[in-house]
Parts: C-alpha cells; sequence; structure tokens
C-alpha cells in the first residue's frame, strides 16, 4: 500500500513510509468475522486460503508455484534473465545511498556476498572516492546464522547528540511486524538488558538516553481494527514494558497512535499523532507537565512543526479569517504564535491546473520546494528573514528529469543531497551547498543498452474529458505497426504520485529486448495534488479505470501496439486497478500481472490493516457496498467470460495487503479454467521478495510470461 504523508510522520519515525504496519505473525490467520457481513454475503468456497501458514493453504501454494515454474522458469533463456537482474541487484557498482548520523555516513547494503545484507558507515572525505572503504556496524547475514532467524532490515533510530545508541528494527522475513533492539554504536554490539520491543506492529522514539516512547501490541485491545497501535506510552529503563505510563489512548476505530521526540538544537518538543484515517489526523504538543495541546488545525491537513514554524498542507480549501487557502497549499506560522491563537499565515506555495507541491526539505538556513509541473520537477529555495520570505531559484537543478532532495544534515548545514534519473539515464548523487553548484558523487551504472531509445510525455483523454498525462519510452525507429510488445504501468490511489525512475531490471527485462514501457498518471495518485488524489475516491474510483484506459487506447490509436501485444502491471493499490481492467476491461489487453494486491474488496476491511484504507475506497459493511461491489474485482470475476492471460504474485509474509486477495483470486479463476498462474514467496512482506535472489526469481517470471503473451 501507499507511502505516507506528512501528516503522518510519527509513522514514517517508526520505520513505516510506504510499509505501513500491522499485526504480529499470529494474528496473519483469516481475521474476525462481521456478523452483518456474514448473514449478507454468499459463502465463499475459497475463504479457507485466508488462513495464511495453515497446511492446507501453504500446500495449495505451493503447488501453483510449482506449476508456474514449470511453465516459466525452464531453459537458458529464462536462466540467464535472471542471472541479469541478480546481476544487477547485487551489482557492487550501484549507488549507495547514505544517511549522515553524527560524523558516520550510514549506508544498508546488499549483494551477493551479503544477502541479508550490512549497515555499514564511512566518512564524507571516503565516500567522495570511487570506492570507499566502509567500516561494518551489523551483518544482518550473520546475527540471522548465529541467531537461526531470517531477519531483514527495518532502519535504525540513533540518539544525539552523542549517537552512541541506536534503536535497531529487524523484521521476521520482511514482515511489517517487527522486533526493537537496542544496539551500542561504540562496543558495535547488543545492549545487554536494553531496551526491546517485542515483534509487533509499532515502534519506539528515543525522548532521552532512559526515555522512550512506545506504541506497539499492549496486549488485548491495545491495538486499533486496522491493527496498529492504539496507545502510546512512556517507557523508562530498567522497567518492564509492562509498566510503561499510558501517555495517550486512541479509539479502536482509530488507525495508528505514535508519539514522537523532536530533538532539534534549542527546539526540543514532544508530540503525539492521533492517525484517524489516512488524510485525517490529529498532532498534539505534549508539555513536560504531560498536558497535550491540540494543535489545532483541520485534520485533513498535513501539520509538521521544524525549528521555530508550524507547516500546514491543507487538502481541503481551509478559510481563516476572510481568507480561504486553496488544497494543496503550503502555509507557514510562527509556531508559538499559533499555539497562543494567532492565525498569521504566509503563502509558501499555491498550486495552479498544472503545479502541485510534490516534497520539500529543511536545510539549516532555508526550505526548499520541490514542485510537480506536468509531473516534471522544479526546484525551489526559500529562506526565512527578519522581513518574511524570499525565493531564489535552486542553483545547478537539473532541468529534465526526476529531481529529489533531501538534506545532508539540517541542523547544522545547508548541503542537500540532489538526485537526477529518468527511465533512460541512469541515476546521479550530487551534493550541493544551497546558492553553489552541485558536485556529482556518483552515478548508477549503466545496467541495460538504452541506445536508440527516447522517452516522451504524452496525454490522454479519458471518458470525461480529463487530461490524463503518461510518459511513454520506444525505440526511435519504432514502427507504427500496431504491433510492439507494450507494457503499459500504473497505481492510481493514496496521492502517490510516478515519476520516471530508473530500472535495470525494467530495462534490461522490457525496454532492452524491444518492448515499449508506458506509465499512467492516472487519477488517484498525487501529480497534480490533492485535487487529483480525490477525484478518484470511493465512489469516483473509476475514474482511476477510465483514465488508465484510456492511456491504454491511445496507444492502439497512436499505432503503437493493440490489444493483444499490449500487456499491464501494478502492485497493491496497482494491484487492485490491474485487477479491475482485467475484469472490466479484458478486451483492452493481451496479459495481466497483478502483484501484492487488493482483490476482495467486500473482505479487505476485515483483513490485516486493511481497514486503514476505508478513506479511500469506503466501508464495504455499509451501503457502501454498493459502489465498492462496481470495483472489487473477485466478484466482479464471470466464469462465463474471456479474460487474457494473468500472471498473480504475493508474499507469504505480506501482513499489509492480506495474501488472500491473490491466493482466492487465482483459485477461482483456475476453477473456471481460465489461462492463469500463480507465485507466491514465503518472504519478502509487501514486496517481490525479502532477498535479492528471491526478487530476480519472481521478475525473471513476469517478464518471462509477458514476453511469451505479447509477442
Amino acid at each position: 500500500m501507499p507511502k505516507l504523508t506528512s501528516a503522518c510522520r510519527a509513522l514514517a519515525a517508526a520505520g513505516l513510509v510506504a510499509s505501513t504496519a500491522a499485526f504480529a505473525v499470529p494474528a496473519l490467520a483469516a481475521d474476525q468475522e462481521n456478523p452483518a457481513v456474514a448473514e449478507t454475503t454468499p459463502a465463499d468456497p475459497w475463504a479457507w486460503l485466508e488462513d495464511v501458514t495453515g497446511d492446507k493453504a501453504l500446500g495449495w501454494a505451493r503447488a501453483q508455484n510449482a506449476r508456474t515454474d514449470a511453465e516459466l522458469a525452464q531453459g537458458p533463456e529464462f536462466e540467464k534473465l535472471k542471472a541479469d537482474i541478480l546481476a544487477i541487484l547485487d551489482s557492487d557498482a550501484k549507488i549507495p545511498g547514505v544517511q549522515k548520523i553524527g560524523d558516520y555516513y550510514y549506508n544498508f547494503w546488499k549483494d551477493a556476498q551479503h544477502e541479508r545484507g550490512l549497515w555499514r558507515r564511512t566518512t564524507l572525505e571516503e565516500y567522495r572516492k570511487p570506492e570507499p572503504e566502509w567500516e561494518t556496524v551489523i551483518d544482518l547475514d550473520a546475527l540471522s546464522a548465529a541467531e537461526g532467524e531470517n531477519w531483514v532490515w527495518h532502519g535504525a533510530d540513533c540518539l544525539r547528540p552523542a549517537y552512541d545508541r541506536c534503536l535497531v528494527a529487524l523484521s521476521r522475513g520482511g514482515a511489517d511486524a517487527d522486533v526493537t533492539r537496542e544496539f551500542d554504536m561504540t562496543a558495535k554490539q547488543w545492549v545487554e538488558g536494553g531496551f526491546f520491543r517485542p515483534e509487533a506492529k509499532g515502534g519506539t522514539s528515543w525522548i532521552d538516553r532512559d526515555t522512550l516512547f512506545v506504541f506497539t501490541d499492549f496486549g488485548d485491545g491495545s491495538m486499533t481494527s486496522s491493527g496498529y497501535p492504539r496507545i502510546v506510552k512512556k517507557w523508562k529503563r530498567g522497567t518492564p514494558l509492562e509498566a510503561a505510563e499510558v501517555v495517550y489512548e486512541g479509539t479502536a476505530d482509530d488507525m495508528y497512535i505514535a508519539g514522537y521526540h523532536d530533538d532539534t538544537p534549542g527546539h526540543e518538543r514532544n508530540f503525539v499523532s492521533r492517525t484517524i484515517a489516512f488524510y485525517n489526523d490529529e498532532l498534539y504538543l505534549l508539555r513536560d507537565d504531560g498536558e497535550l495541546v491540540k494543535i489545532d488545525a483541520p485534520n485533513s491537513a498535513s501539520k509538521s512543526v521544524h525549528k521555530d514554524w508550524l507547516l500546514l498542507q491543507p487538502r481541503e480549501p481551509m478559510t481563516v479569517g476572510s481568507t480561504t487557502y486553496p488544497a494543496g497549499s503550503l502555509l507557514v506560522a510562527d509556531f508559538d504564535d499559533y499555539m497562543s491563537g494567532k492565525r498569521g499565515f504566509e503563502v509558501l506555495f499555491q498550486p495552479t491546473e498544472t503545479t502541485s507541491l510534490d516534497a520539500y526539505t529543511w536545510t539549516k538556513s532555508h526550505l526548499v520546494l520541490n514542485v510537480l509541473d506536468d509531473v516534471k520537477n522544479r526546484l525551489r529555495v526559500l529562506t526565512p528573514g527578519e522581513g518574511g520570505w524570499t525565493a531564489s531559484e535552486f542553483v545547478g537543478a537539473p532541468d529534465i528529469g526526476t529531481i529529489g532532495v533531501r538534506a545532508v544534515d539540517r541542523d547544522e548545514s545547508d548541503a542537500v543531497w540532489l538526485t537526477a534519473t529518468d527511465y533512460i539515464t541512469p541515476t546521479t548523487l550530487s551534493i550541493a551547498e544551497i546558492g553553489k553548484q552541485p558536485e556529482q558523487l556518483k552515478s548508477m551504472p549503466v545496467f541495460f543498452d538504452a541506445s536508440g531509445l527516447e522517452m516522451e510525455q504524452r496525454f490522454a483523454t479519458s471518458e470525461d474529458g480529463t487530461r490524463v498525462p503518461y510518459f511513454i519510452v520506444h525505440r526511435k525507429d519504432m514502427p507504427r505497426d500496431g504491433r510492439q510488445p507494450t507494457l503499459l504501468y500504473g497505481y492510481g490511489g493514496f496521492e502517490v504520485s510516478l515519476t520516471p525512475a530508473y530500472s535495470g531490471a525494467i530495462g534490461k527485462g522490457w525496454l532492452e529486448k524491444g518492448g515499449v514501457y508506458v506509465v499512467a498518471n492516472i487519477r488517484g495518485g498525487g501529480e497534480y495534488g490533492p485535487r487529483w488524489h480525490q477525484a478518484a475516491l470511493k465512489q469516483n474510483r473509476h475514474k482511476a479505470y477510465e483514465d488508465f484506459a484510456a492511456v491504454a487506447k491511445a496507444l492502439v490509436a497512436d499505432g503503437i501496439t493493440s490489444p493483444e501485444h499490449l500487456g499491464i502491471m501494478g502492485g497493491s493499490n496497482g494491484g487492485l486497478l490491474t485487477g479491475n481492467m482485467l475484469t472490466q476491461y479484458p478486451e483492452l489487453f493481451g496479459a495481466v500481472v497483478i502483484q501484492v494486491p487488493l482483490l476482495d474488496m467486500k473482505r479487505y476491511s476485515h483483513l490485516l490493516a486493511g481497514a486503514s484504507w476505508m478513506a479511500e475506497y469506503g466501508d464495504p459493511d455499509t451501503a457502501d457496498w454498493e459502489y465498492i461491489k462496481t470495483f472489487s474485482p473477485y466478484h466482479l470475476f464471470d466464469a462465463s467470460k474471456d479474460y487474457p492471460a494473468t500472471f498473480i504474485w504475493t508474499t507469504t509474509r505480506d501482513d499489509r495487503v492480506h495474501p488472500g486477495h491473490a491466493r482466492k483470486m487465482a483459485a477461482r479463476m483456475l476453477e473456471a479454467d481460465k489461462d492463469v498462474r500463480y507465485y507466491e514467496n514465503t518472504e519478502g512482506g509487501h514486496g517481490a521478495g525479502a532477498t535479492n535472489a528471491q526478487q530476480a526469481h519472481v521478475w525473471a517470471l513476469t517478464y518471462r510470461f509477458l514476453w511469451r503473451e505479447l509477442q
């Protein structure tokens, strides 16, 4: 499922960005049944496949894996493709992204010799070199072998200013549920008797050396119906977790409750975040006397605090006094003034018909805005001063491709990391001091032959007349004979924007072999801000599918491809997209790939984290079902209809989107003797696999399937 907005920054601090959490492993079986649903819904003959780790269900999955491997994972062509993708994933020449922690720059790294990965560090002087020397801090392969576990890295939170203690999150097999363990950075070993949070969805945040915020599964009644923490507590060193002091308690219907400490020097503060649903949250300042003071801003507005400033991003028009600020704006106010009741805002960004605010990052003295203009990045620097805020251009920013920017150390310097990429240009990483020309430090290797390829942006017209952008990568000499094998990708949900990015796997598995690659920026995403997302919510979900169909039809009308040569792919909410394209527009496509998907929209809110997405899709236990059933592929499937060849895959350890969705859809299609194959990795969480080898196998299966069906 989706990444989280800045309104959910406490979730991000817990390692949850693009990785919303869920229950511990025992809760992976079929979830509780709602009596009202049971009374009105016919018995599901495939419900037993929701028993994730049940012998019968796992036996079925293993049998399908064997069947799929027998069909697709045979012969030298498959082995070469798998080896090529694995070599890309294992490459020592990839850019090692780093995070500055104290005096060192840390990186988590996986390659052929380190399947589980290394957490390692170096200095900036070393990092500038083509081949830096790294000091290993934690060897996850060695740790997994020593402890008999299949650990997957979930990140580390280190305590300033000494940075000698870190809270390390580790997941078994890649699930969202994880454990937290305290690590001594000086001795490079686990702290005996240190902080330890048992396996669950949730997290921790340092307050001081001997105190944490902890939000986790404390036992019966402590988790929300979405499977996330309902209670945040303050935990003192040396005391049992059960004795931790309750700071805030949400309701069972909330999505996620968390606490975090802002350790910015001179502006230390504690906050509690109450996420009621996606894009619906409350933020509280926790005063030293224990009083919680709500930041009085709309629940739909993203809220963040940095030094002296409160920043708000309204997702709906926000009226203050006689002024109405449009959705998608970025507003700033003095934090202390705001908390005392004053309501003076300065507008730092205001959207237009073609622009939206993609992200922003603070440095010591500046705020850098990353704006999308027709899905192309533009950077702008804002600087606060005595007379207000001044704006300037970002010196040396690339004028093409996708640009990413983040602070090197927002409290100590005005330097930023700058990445630039597109579908055919390897990613570069530069370091840039605001106001000076960037210095390129690293470049991704050339993983596939892009000679003769070009990238374009085009626009299709959806059913209601909406202009829908899409990117297309193809050979410059591409014939317009309607015969080009074409892969169309989309997502269309949760305000997630799809921008061009270099992928060695897509390049090697698809583009280099002559395929056309297309990415559709359909409604439901964030390419044009909140309005683009909200246009496809709930009863308007069909607009996302109409947009995707419009792009498919445009590709055919332009003579690029035809239905028998057009394949589609999408994962998570994108799997719901491709599931709907399969069941509602089967005549448009020759092959469909459905990855870690939602498909049973009657049951989704009762499975794992599903209840947290009702703000996006609606509540199927209410009258909402009348429109939800119109985009529930599991219910739209008709055994009497013809469908294109289909490949569905997921992982057993996906504790975010229940693997039962994928299993049941495949079983229903197999029962009807449709052209479908299924694959399930036993590890990997909400993705293709926990290790590079597992991922390479799944991606090789995927591209082998597409080529067989679309040539």
